[in-house]
């Protein structure tokens, strides 16, 4: 399995912009899909976005649509998520987690259950 580490968070302002990125270990991280979940206090953790292992195929959760953009470099064994116009209900800590996609894309569905590794996470914090 492959091994991930994230990085990138930190203190932003609401309308701020943060980067994180999902840096792996393992030869076969190109086979891997890729997704980022957040888990805000008291709150179960929810997936955010995923991008497949060639970069060609993406999903969001509705409400980061139009401000999180995801995208990866397989020859650094690294995703990232641009998180921009952020706001105080982005606040959580994210996760990257890995998985192999064996049906076609999205119809796994998104429960963190479906994902075989996964990141520390990595805390942002967006104030008001």
């Amino acid at each position: 399995q492959v091994q991930l580490v994230e990085s990138g968070g930190g203190l932003v302002q609401a309308g701020g912009s943060l980067t994180l990125s999902c840096a792996a270990s393992g030869r076969t991280f190109s086979s891997y899909a890729i997704g980022w979940f957040r888990q805000a206090p008291g709150r179960e953790r929810d997936f955010v976005s995923a991008i497949s292992w060639s970069g060609t195929d993406r999903s969001y959760v509705d409400s980061v649509k139009g401000r999180f953009t995801i995208s990866r470099d397989n020859a650094k064994n690294t995703v990232y998520l641009q998180m921009n116009s952020l706001k105080p209900e982005d606040t959580a800590v994210y996760y990257c987690a890995a998985r192999r996609e064996t049906v076609a894309w999205g119809r796994a569905g998104w429960s963190d259950a479906t994902f075989v590794s996964w990141g520390r996470g990595t805390q942002v914090t967006v104030s008001s």
